[in-house]
């Protein structure tokens, strides 16, 4: 029953923290939009609408249903050795938010990756939509890395479930416009993303955008000396974007979608590759 009721509770819980988002950031916004709301959300959501219709039809199974047939047959690290099942799902959601860092690195550090995390990027203000915003192409990768972690892992599907909610909920929390107290950041920083913390992530100077990849946990950025504090040029100075690309009347859902497979995506790629190698 818990597992036929699994896509509608996320769902549900999806659109309500979206919902509670989408006010608390219109009735305090960390930034003023430089970009006409109706447009961006009106594409940010259609991009989210095709997604999940694209991942249905490539992939009959989502990691919470595949967790329970690895469960089954016995795939994967925690169905072979037995540990207490609290310590597997918190070690699990650790590990799955750790695979996630390392795919978001590698996203940008790939010029074939990027072109499809570019779309991600290419958003000229940031809010909760934004988090929702991936080009169906990334999204599909990112379900295959997802699936093979399972694979490899063996999680409880309870793990999964959570680290599902968690990163869909993460996600939008930390692209929200949201203005929290910065005493309030500071705390809440240390034990998750933070709006503010995520934000440099889309400053539009590369050497910002490589920083705070984390997503959910905000510890790896630490660890793996990818954390930045702040912007250089301050929240409100900062510019979000991607540099080549800050034409909002070209930005529509055709060109987002085939922008991966454009020359312009294929030279910002070779940009950012050249300036990471110092060439």
């Amino acid at each position: 029953m818990f597992n036929m009721n699994e896509p509608v509770f996320r769902a549900l819980f999806s659109l309500t923290l979206f919902a509670a988002l989408a006010v608390a950031e219109t009735v305090s916004p960390r930034r003023s939009l430089t970009v006409r709301k109706r447009r961006r959300w009106t594409m940010n959501l259609l991009l989210t609408g095709v997604n999940p219709l694209i991942l249905r039809i490539l992939f009959p199974l989502v990691p919470f249903s595949f967790a329970v047939i690895c469960s089954q047959k016995q795939w994967g690290l925690f169905n072979v050795i037995s540990i207490p099942v609290v310590s597997e799902v918190i070690i699990s959601v650790v590990i799955l938010d750790l695979i996630l860092y390392l795919q978001h690195v590698a996203f940008h550090r790939f010029p074939l990756l990027w072109r499809f995390h570019l779309v991600h990027h290419a958003d000229m203000d940031i809010d909760v939509t934004t988090g929702l915003r991936f080009h169906p192409i990334e999204a599909a990768l990112s379900m295959i890395i997802k699936l093979l972690a399972v694979a490899v892992i063996g999680p409880p599907a309870l793990a999964v479930l959570i680290f599902e909610i968690l990163l869909n909920g993460a996600s939008m929390f930390n692209h929200s416009n949201l203005n929290i107290p910065l005493w309030a950041d500071r705390m809440l920083r240390l034990f998750i993303v933070t709006p503010d913390m995520h934000r440099v992530h889309h400053s539009v100077i590369i050497k910002e955008m490589d920083s705070n990849f984390g997503f959910n946990i905000p510890w790896w950025d630490r660890f793996f000396g990818t954390y930045k504090a702040q912007p250089v040029r301050g929240h409100d100075g900062m510019k979000i974007g991607v540099g080549q690309f800050q034409d909002q009347a070209i930005a529509t859902i055709p060109w987002i979608l085939k922008l991966p497979f454009t020359a312009h995506a294929g030279r910002n790629a070779a940009i950012l590759d050249r300036q990471r190698k110092g060439t």
